[in-house]
This record gives structure tokens, sequence and C-alpha cells, in this order.
């Protein structure tokens, strides 16, 4: 699977949140913790004018982390600065949700990873404060499908593939950058037939097959 086909499958979010933060430094110490929030709960954001979208609480009760990275910017091609198995004790990352949505919880090496040191650096300014992550939708419900600004709610995530520390998290602007005019061709097109069609959110075989024509999924 090459970039652009995977970015109309899977799905990016951003967001920016005030708890997301290093910990105080401590000398002679080679790690740094980094913890936030790359998604929170019941946030109702614009998707490239198309559709509004909020993530339900909850919906990340079943969700696949077996193996989720942590990068920056989505820089996927880049060595990750921290990974979670599991959780296991092979695991440089957290991963967990709490009231709020999402929370992670990260080692950077600090000590002998640049980027690590960078990243650190950057929060300690101000200058990195935003979170994102990069998931696939298992599960969602339409609303006002016969408006101009219908609601998608997603109300369960099959997967989490990977969070990050981004310089864009405003909702809206990292959706669009993330997952590109393709993606966001499939979300309008979707939208047309399901208006053309008359649906609503209680026709699940025909929700689902929107959901697949947003994801880029034939």
């Amino acid at each position: 699977m090459d970039r652009k086909e995977a970015d109309s499958l899977f799905v990016r979010r951003g967001f920016r949140v005030n708890d997301f933060r290093a910990a105080n430094p401590v000398e002679e110490k080679t790690t740094r913790q980094v913890s936030g929030h790359p998604a929170v709960y019941d946030s109702v954001v614009d998707i490239g004018g198309y559709f509004e979208e909020v993530i339900e609480r909850g919906a990340f009760d079943a969700c696949d982390f077996s193996d989720v990275l942590f990068c920056i910017n989505h820089d996927l091609d880049r060595i990750p600065l921290a990974r979670s198995r599991r959780n296991n004790g092979n695991s440089t990352m957290l991963i967990s949700t709490d009231m709020t949505g999402l929370y992670m919880s990260a080692e950077l090496d600090v000590a002998n990873n640049n980027e690590a040191r960078q990243l650190c650096s950057s929060i300690d300014r101000g200058d990195m404060d935003g979170m994102s992550f990069y998931f696939r939708v298992a599960e969602q419900k339409w609303e006002r499908l016969d408006t101009d600004l219908p609601l998608r709610r997603i109300t369960k995530v099959a997967k989490v593939y990977e969070v990050s520390a981004v310089n864009w998290p405003a909702y809206e602007e990292t959706d669009i950058d993330a997952r590109g005019k393709m993606a966001l061709d499939n979300a309008k097109n979707a939208l047309d037939s399901a208006r053309s069609q008359g649906l609503d959110s209680s026709d699940e075989a025909e929700v689902y097959k929107i959901k697949n024509q947003i994801l880029g999924v034939s």
C-alpha cells in the first residue's frame, strides 16, 4: 500500500490541549517523560466544510492498541520516538483512556536521540502544543444528512496506529493536511450519495457503505 492509498483508508485528527507536556529535566537523567491527550471526547469540529464530527465517549472501549507508534507530525518514515506494544514491558509508551479521551505517556531517550531532545525543548518553550492520532473507524452514526453540514458521530474506533506531537493541532487544519484532497473528495461524494437516497442514521447497511466511501474503501 502506497502513501496515497493509506491516506484514503485511514483517518488523522489533531487537537490542541492544555496538558501536553514534558516532565522537568533532571540532571544526569537520560530520559524524559512526555504525556498528553492525542484525542478528546465531545469536541465538535468541521471536516473540510463537508460535515462536522465528534468522537463519542466510549469510542475507544474495544479499540486495538496492540502496536502504537509515537512520532512527530505523523512522519512514519522516520524512527519512532517511542512505541507501545500492548503496554507490556517492552513498551516505551503507555496508552490508556480517561474522562478526557485518549491518553499517552512516553519515555523519550534524550541522551541518544536528538529529535527527542528537540521535541522536549519545543514543548518546554510552548512551540509544540498539540497532539494528533492516526486511526481507523469501526462504527459511526450520521445526523442531519439533509442539511448543508451533516454531523458524523464516531461511536467506535477500530484501531489506533500512531500518535504524534504536531505543529498544527487545530482539528480542521490537521485533517485537511493529513487526509488530503482525495479523502475529502470521497467524503463529499459519500454525503452527496446519502442525500440523494434520503437516508437516515437508522439505515445501518447504507451508513456502513457511506463509512467505507469516506475512508476510501471500495
